[in-house]
C-alpha cells in the first residue's frame, strides 16, 4: 500500500510536466499500442530506455515507481508459470516431470517485460499529469463525441476522480488495518477461508469511508456551483504550442519505426 503511485501526482516543472495533456494521452495510448504491436523481444530495450530517460527528464524516481510493480508480482508469477508449463516446443529443461521449453521461457519473459513496460508507462502519466489538466485533456479528446451527445465531461470527471481515490482509498486501507490490528484483528494466519473472512472488519469500514468520501465530495461541488459541462469555463484553456508539435511527431515517429523493426527482423 505504502507503494501505490496509480493516480498520485507529483508536482513539478519540468519538459514532462508542462507538456499538453492531451499529447501525453495519446502518446501513452500508442506507447500502449506499440508495445502490443512489437513482436520482438529486444526491441523493448530501447523502449525502457526511453521510459527511463523520460522519467528522469521528469525528475521522478525511478526506484520508486519500480516499486509499484510489488501491485502485479502475482499477476507477474501467474502469468510466468502459464507460459513456462504450457507453451510446447524444443525442450530446455526437465523438473519433476515438467516440461519447459525455450518457446516457453521466450514467451514468458516476453510478456512479463510487456506487462512491467505497461504499468510503468500507465503510472507516469498519472505522475506528471494533474487531476484538473487530465479531465480537461480527456474531455478535449472526447469533445467530438458530443455530436451524439456523448457525455465526455462527465465521463472524463469521473475518470480522473477514480484515478485521484486511488491512493486515497489505499492510504484509508491501511490506516483501517493498523487500528484492527491493534485491536487484536488477524489477518495472516489460518485457511484461505479464514483470511478472506478476517478482511470483513476492513473491508466494511472502507466502503462506509468511500461512500461517506463520494457523499461528501458531490455536497462540495453542488456548493461551488458545478453543474456538469453546460455553461463551463476554464481559467487556463489547452493550447498546444511548439514544444508539443515537436515531441509528439519526435515519439510518434520513434514508436512506428521500433513496430517496422520489429516486423523486419
Amino acid at each position: 500500500m505504502n507503494n501505490m503511485t496509480l493516480g498520485q501526482y507529483v508536482p513539478g516543472d519540468s519538459i514532462i510536466h508542462r507538456l499538453d495533456p492531451r499529447v501525453k494521452i495519446i502518446l501513452v495510448l500508442f506507447y500502449m499500442i506499440a508495445l502490443f504491436m512489437i513482436n520482438n523481444i529486444l526491441l523493448y530495450i530501447p523502449m525502457f530506455i526511453f521510459v527511463y530517460a523520460t522519467i528522469k527528464i521528469a525528475g521522478l524516481s525511478f526506484r520508486k515507481i519500480l516499486k509499484s510493480l510489488k501491485s502485479i508480482i502475482f499477476i507477474l508469477i501467474f502469468t510466468t508459470i502459464i507460459h513456462l508449463l504450457t507453451t510446447s516446443g524444443k525442450e530446455l529443461v526437465n523438473i519433476l516431470g515438467l516440461s519447459i521449453s525455450y518457446e516457453g521461457v521466450h514467451n514468458a519473459l516476453y510478456i512479463a517485460v510487456r506487462l512491467i513496460l505497461l504499468v510503468i508507462g500507465t503510472t507516469y502519466l498519472t505522475l506528471t499529469t494533474s487531476t484538473t489538466k487530465l479531465t480537461d485533456g480527456l474531455e478535449s479528446l472526447m469533445s467530438p463525441l458530443k455530436i451524439i451527445k456523448f457525455p465526455a465531461h462527465e465521463l472524463a470527471m469521473m475518470i480522473s476522480i477514480a484515478l485521484r481515490f486511488i491512493p486515497t482509498l489505499f492510504d484509508e486501507a491501511n490506516k483501517i488495518r493498523k487500528a484492527q490490528l491493534a485491536r487484536g484483528a488477524d489477518f495472516e494466519s489460518g485457511n484461505m477461508l479464514k483470511k478472506a473472512k478476517s478482511l470483513v472488519p476492513l473491508l466494511v469500514p472502507l466502503f462506509i469511508n468511500s461512500f461517506r468520501r463520494a457523499t461528501e465530495l458531490a455536497i462540495a461541488m453542488e456548493a461551488r456551483g458545478y453543474r456538469g459541462s453546460e455553461g463551463r469555463t476554464r481559467l487556463n484553456p489547452l493550447k498546444y504550442d511548439r514544444k508539443d508539435i515537436i515531441i509528439f511527431v519526435a515519439v510518434t515517429i520513434f514508436f512506428i519505426f521500433l513496430v517496422i523493426l520489429s516486423r523486419v527482423l
